[in-house]
């Protein structure tokens, strides 16, 4: 290869990232009859946070030849938008499944409007801004029916939360690890997160933690039915107990559910090894969810 065709290919790349799409084609063969899956990182304008926010979005195969259910996948605290598919194998396993998977960035948010800085809309930026761009954007179907959110740790407790709140946006909800007791007593338990839980969810006794708790959420009438919900834990992980107790709420108001519990930590190895299993159900929850609907 000549200097001057690898100077214009790298020129290419840059043009290409500066544009805030980046794009890698997946390693998955090409046949006469199969497209290349791909993955791009996206860079849009949130209204809520009056700022520029990325995402990756991972395609089905044969995007250009439908329209698809969207999953929202979230990510947990201390990371970003990249994480879950660079440390996991979801690339491998979406492939048996035939939805368009968005990773947004948010930072250490909580998925949650701040109660200490106004500007921070992170629950409004998923909930209405990525939702808003997506279906504008890319060949999804755009009802309640085709659309789930999912994610660990912190990304468990917002998607949890989110669906809880938006039951008109979302169908499924997943969580791994979920860290569902957040805006309760998640800063005694783990004081390292204090300073950031105070910013977030305010003090003890703050509308925005009441707002924002999953357990009471869960007493919220709503016209529309609560998503179904996918827990799983692993049976070393520290947020075990408050995962088994929403579980047990779930039963107790005979929600549509399942929960797992599976040896493991609060580690990528056990999210890696349990997101398999949350995919398959929501393929098949959100199949069986479009054919009641469209038997009506």
């Amino acid at each position: 290869m000549t200097m001057k065709r690898v100077l214009a290919g790298c020129l290419l790349l840059l043009l290409t990232c500066g544009s805030g799409i980046c794009q890698k084609t997946a390693t998955r063969a090409n046949t006469a009859n199969e497209e290349v899956a791909t993955v791009k990182d996206v860079t849009f304008h949130s209204a809520s946070l009056q700022r520029d926010m990325r995402y990756r979005v991972l395609f089905p195969r044969e995007y250009n030849r439908g329209r698809f259910p969207v999953l929202y996948l979230l990510h947990g605290l201390y990371g970003d938008y990249q994480n879950w598919d660079m440390r996991t194998k979801l690339e491998n396993y979406a492939r048996n499944v035939q939805l368009l998977i968005v990773m947004p960035d948010a930072r250490d948010s909580w998925y949650t409007n701040s109660a200490s800085v106004p500007g921070d809309k992170f629950e409004d930026y998923i909930a209405k801004d990525l939702i808003s761009e997506v279906d504008e954007k890319y060949r999804t179907i755009r009802s309640r029916q085709d659309r789930a959110i999912a994610g660990l740790s912190m990304g468990g407790y917002g998607a949890v939360k989110l669906a809880l709140k938006y039951p008109d946006l979302f169908a499924f909800a997943g969580s791994l690890s979920g860290a569902l007791n957040a805006p309760q007593d998640l800063d005694t338990l783990r004081p390292e997160f204090r300073s950031q839980l105070l910013q977030v969810f305010g003090r003890e006794g703050s509308p925005a933690r009441a707002d924002n708790d999953v357990f009471l959420l869960l007493d919220t009438s709503s016209k529309t039915p609560y998503p179904y919900l996918y827990l799983g834990c692993g049976t070393a992980d520290p947020f075990l107990e408050t995962n088994r107790s929403l579980a047990l709420q779930l039963s107790l108001r005979k929600m549509t559910y399942e929960y797992h519990e599976t040896p493991g930590g609060h580690t990528w190895e056990y999210w890696d090894t349990a997101l398999k299993p949350m995919l398959e159900a929501m393929d098949r929850s959100l199949v069986e969810m479009t054919s009641k609907a469209e038997k009506r």
